[in-house]
């Protein structure tokens, strides 16, 4: 009774359904026999090309041809296919050399002889001649840091105090980041944004004995870069803010004791613009680093790229061996512009500023 209470099915819906799966049956076996067709079509082509060169290799040998040499001209080949079979001849002949090279020289120094290794090549290395750069001991460039803003942070005459905010409706992602900071500066303190413009924070953070503030914005919930502002003369710098990574994210991080201050590493800051910078970023940590705490803190430069690391030193076997690990945040910076005093959007006098145009050349370094 139950089966007769269900609703006739009409015979024109099944003659649909049936013609719907032939369809959906049709179609699946021909995508399968087409990827296969790909794949056959894709080993065809690998072996073709291997039997080619093949036949090559053995038509040279048969005929005592050596192979071509690096650097041999083929524009006299008219054959477009030949001229690029000697030339992939030539740069196989020319990794062979360099393998059998490498390998001589590693048998000699397995055998205790002397090798002679040639100093790499590197876009640093091969840096364009810059007048700025700053030698070992110059007594005028240091007459003119004894003078400049840094100076009393230096002497141990002032405690760096930080005052941290972000842009308007900050992100998770940015509040963690500013989680983990905190405990790297010591003596920083954040304070919401609201609604100030940051022309009166800074005007704020200098009444209240600040000496510096950090603004960082985001853009699409990404950090995306930072406003470090000198208190109270300036100066105020931009930095692009790249490649962040949390301490939260990392394998095997460690944890440290925020209380103890870290030790300070500057690398490659060589030109006057350099030194400013550094002395900047120097300007934030105080200058009496507690090495039990085993903190350290590097701001290394390297192409103009500012790679910052938080680590701890790791003591093994009663002080005999040590390693560094991790702690984290870590980011890159590049400084995208330098101005004199405190922030002013419209009438600030700028010292630097980047362009890409300015740096068309790889070689070309500014810090």
């Amino acid at each position: 009774s139950d089966l007769f209470a269900l609703p006739a099915v009409p015979c024109s819906a099944f003659v649909k359904l049936e013609r719907a799966a032939r369809q959906r049956a049709s179609k699946e076996p021909a995508t399968m026999v087409k990827k296969f067709r790909k794949k056959e079509n894709r080993d065809l082509t690998i072996k073709q090309a291997e039997k080619i060169k093949k036949r090559l290799r053995d038509n040279r040998e048969a005929h005592d041809l050596k192979p071509p040499k690096a650097g041999t001209s083929f524009s006299h080949i008219k054959n477009k296919h030949k001229r690029s079979q000697m030339v992939q001849l030539m740069k196989q002949e020319k990794k062979k050399q360099k393998a059998k090279v490498r390998r001589g020289k590693k048998e000699a120094e397995a055998r205790g002889e002397k090798v002679e290794r040639p100093e790499p090549k590197t876009i640093d290395k091969m840096r364009e001649a810059d007048e700025t750069i700053v030698p070992g001991e110059d007594s005028e460039v240091e007459e003119d840091e004894a003078m400049d803003e840094f100076e009393k942070y230096f002497q141990g005459g002032k405690t760096p105090k930080i005052l941290i905010t972000t842009q308007k409706r900050p992100s998770k992602k940015c509040f963690d980041f500013l989680k983990e900071l905190v405990h790297v500066i010591p003596n920083t303190f954040y304070y919401p944004r609201k609604d100030f413009p940051f022309k009166k924070i800074c005007e704020f953070a200098s009444n209240k004995d600040f000496t510096d503030v950090l603004l960082f914005h985001e853009k699409a919930k990404v950090v995306q870069g930072v406003y470090i502002c000198h208190l109270p003369k300036g100066p105020t710098s931009y930095w692009r803010l790249t490649r962040l990574k949390l301490g939260q994210e990392m394998a095997g991080g460690a944890t440290c004791n925020a209380s103890h201050n870290p030790e300070l590493i500057l690398n490659n800051f060589t030109t006057r613009l350099g030194r400013r910078l550094g002395r900047q970023l120097a300007a934030l940590f105080p200058q009496m680093p507690d090495f039990k705490g085993r903190r350290t803190v590097t701001f290394h430069n390297q192409r103009d790229f500012v790679f910052f690391r938080h680590y701890r030193y790791n003591f093994k076997d009663e002080g005999t061996k040590c390693k560094l690990q991790e702690i984290g945040p870590r980011f890159t910076l590049k400084c995208r512009y330098v101005q004199h005093g405190t922030f002013d959007a419209k009438s600030g006098e700028y010292e630097y500023i980047w362009r890409p145009d300015s740096q068309v050349s790889r070689k070309a370094m500014f810090v």
